[in-house]
Order: C-alpha cells, then sequence, then structure tokens
C-alpha cells in the first residue's frame, strides 16, 4: 500500500468518526480458557463494580490546571478502607505475581475514573510511602474486543503488555509515554526532537495498525516513548486503547494516517520521507512483525482460531469490511470471511505471507 494513496480526512472532508459508540463484547467462554492457560485469567481481589461504590466525584486537572477527561472518585472510610487492601494486592498480582512481601509500604493515594473511554476505567494511583515514588494502573470493565486487541499487541507489536482478567474485571498496566495530541503541540517542535525520526515511526506504526486492525489511533489514543540513544534519540509510537480492535466496517478507520487528529504527522511524512523510503519502512515493520507471529506461532494461531468463532461486531460492518479489503488488495481473498476474527486472520497473513515464506525457508 502506498502511504500517500490514503488521504487524510483533514484534506478529504470524509467523516472519520463511528456512526455510534462500540458494544461492549462479553468474554467467551473459549477466550477465557486461553487466557487461562497463558497465566491472563487469575482471581482478583478487587472487581470492577466493587469501584463503583463512590459517594460522589471531583474534576481533576492537570499540572498546568487544564481540566481533563478524569475526575477522582471519593469514597466513605469504610469502602475505602476495604478498596485499599483489595487495590495494593491487585497492584502486587499484576507487577509481582502476588508476592506480598513489599506491600506494606504501598499505600492507594488517589482512584480516578473516567466515563470518556469505551471501557469506563478507573485509574489507580499507588504510592511507595518509603521514596514518594508513584506508579499507576488501570480496572476496567471487561470486553472482549479489548483483550484481543490487548493481546495481538503483545504478540505481534514490538511492546509487550501486562493484564490480568477474571469474570467482568480488567486490569491493566500503564504504558508510560507522551500522549500523541500532546507532543504535537509541546515537543514536535522543540530544536532536539528528530522530525525523521518521528515521521519513520509513524509510518511504522500505521502499518502495524492495519496490518492487524487496530481502529481510533488518533493522535489522545498513542502516547510516544522517547529513548536517549548515541548523539540523538529513538522513538516508539504505543497504542494505549484498544477498545476499537476490529469492529469498524470502514477500512480507512484501520490507518492511523486518516485521521485529522493525526494530520500533523502525515505532513511530517509527505514532507521528510520519499516514496522509496516509506516503502522501505512498511517492509521493514512488515518484516519485524513476521519474525514476531513466527516466534509466537502456536499461541498466536490458537489466538485467532478463538477469535474468528466469536461475535466482535456487527454483522453489516463485517461485510463491508469484507468488501473494502477485497477492493483495496484487489483480490477476493477475504470474501469467505464471516467474522472480524476471521478477518484479522486472513489481514495478517495476507500482509505478512511472503515474509512468513522467508522464515520457513
Amino acid at each position: 500500500m502506498q502511504f500517500d494513496s490514503i488521504v487524510n480526512a483533514k484534506l478529504s472532508k470524509e467523516t472519520d468518526r463511528p456512526l455510534m459508540k462500540k458494544e461492549m463484547y462479553p468474554v467467551s467462554e473459549r477466550l477465557q480458557a486461553y487466557l487461562h492457560q497463558y497465566g491472563r485469567d487469575i482471581k482478583l481481589p478487587v472487581a470492577y463494580r466493587d469501584l463503583l461504590n463512590y459517594r460522589h466525584t471531583v474534576a481533576l486537572r492537570d499540572k498546568k490546571g487544564k481540566l481533563t477527561h478524569w475526575e477522582t472518585a471519593v469514597y466513605d472510610l469504610k469502602e475505602m478502607e476495604f478498596l485499599k487492601e483489595g487495590l495494593i494486592k491487585t497492584y502486587a498480582a499484576l507487577k509481582t505475581e502476588g508476592n506480598f512481601s513489599f506491600i506494606k509500604h504501598l499505600d492507594v493515594e488517589r482512584i480516578d475514573f473516567c466515563e470518556f473511554g469505551n471501557s469506563v476505567p478507573f485509574r489507580i494511583r499507588i504510592i511507595n510511602r518509603i521514596n514518594d515514588n508513584y506508579d499507576h494502573y488501570y480496572i476496567k470493565a471487561a470486553d472482549a474486543s479489548r483483550i484481543y486487541g490487548l493481546e495481538l499487541e503483545h504478540l505481534l507489536s514490538p511492546n509487550r503488555i501486562t493484564f490480568l482478567h477474571h469474570k467482568n474485571t480488567l486490569v491493566e498496566e500503564h504504558i508510560p509515554g507522551i500522549p500523541g495530541d500532546v507532543f504535537l503541540d509541546d515537543y514536535l517542535n522543540e530544536p532536539e526532537t528528530n522530525k525523521i525520526r518521528i515521521a519513520k515511526e509513524f509510518v511504522k506504526f500505521n502499518e502495524r495498525c492495519f496490518a492487524r486492525l487496530l481502529g481510533d489511533m488518533r493522535s489522545y489514543n498513542f502516547v510516544i516513548d522517547i529513548t536517549p540513544d548515541i548523539e540523538d534519540y529513538q522513538y516508539r509510537i504505543r497504542a494505549i486503547d484498544f477498545d476499537q480492535q476490529c469492529y469498524e466496517g470502514r477500512k480507512n478507520l484501520y490507518l492511523p494516517q486518516f485521521y485529522k487528529e493525526n494530520f500533523e504527522y502525515v505532513d511530517l511524512v509527505l514532507k521528510t520521507l520519499s516514496r522509496e523510503v516509506i516503502e522501505q519502512y512498511q517492509i521493514e515493520e512488515q518484516t519485524a512483525m513476521a519474525h514476531r507471529a513466527f516466534a509466537s506461532r502456536k499461541q498466536l494461531m490458537e489466538l485467532l482460531n478463538i477469535m474468528s468463532k466469536d461475535e466482535l461486531s456487527e454483522n453489516y460492518k463485517i461485510k463491508l469490511l469484507r468488501e473494502e479489503l477485497n477492493t483495496h488488495f484487489k483480490t477476493n481473498y477475504f470474501s469467505k470471511c464471516n467474522s472480524m476474527g476471521a478477518l484479522v486472520k486472513r489481514q495478517l497473513k495476507y500482509v505478512l505471507q511472503k515474509h512468513l515464506e522467508q522464515l520457513k525457508r
């Protein structure tokens, strides 16, 4: 796919918004068995529903005093005492596989709540009383789409993901980085920012999302991780929102380059990278994904086979995406797919097939 063949919605004036808020899909018995087999499904000290018993919320502002989408949840004393113990043990389960030997110096500093996200998450702020260092993690209503998105990110991206699930509760680690929209405002035009490397990473991120059909990657749904390197910096774009894993019917909604919020990243790519260099970076990312897929082929195939049987979207969206992918690739390869999981499986095979064949030789 030529990068410049997809016109950003800011220029094309197309809508880049879904028609309605995404539905939540339950975790099937098949998926739950998979999660248990690979250590993701364990009994948790706190359930998502326990956190809903707050008395009221207070609007949360950032360091600059600007209102955020988050609110701090306030509980009565008895409820908070119950929650603290369970939340600290949940943090230990997430970070140290349930080793409770260090938790006596940990405390819950704050519980934040966000109605903006599909998964209506709670963000837990854990503080170390010895040195005042803090960390965050999230507790969310379990959604099969998001779990598939997290697991595919873990298996196919350069990033490892830690999360736990039990019944209707999903616990996720915090993914550190500068939000993509904040990076555009505060960092992109700083003298030390290497714009060519940012452009390169956006091309690779675009390729990863499309290959596994991860949608809604607007600038506020990914972060940029900056690592000092020899004489410069390396950048990695990391998805932080996985609710729109293979849900929408329009092909362009799986391409970060299509969203209006990402126009400045797209403009940067087209201004700093030639078509030949863009294609090189696309092939590099496809090759890297093929290596990851080959290394985890047994687990990945188990996941995709289960995913193919689960309901993850509406039937008309499956038909629409099937048609759009056939048109995009000029093929009938996707015509027999009757589920979103089947489309993801075929999409990965179609994009990575020639690289996988090289690895098998």
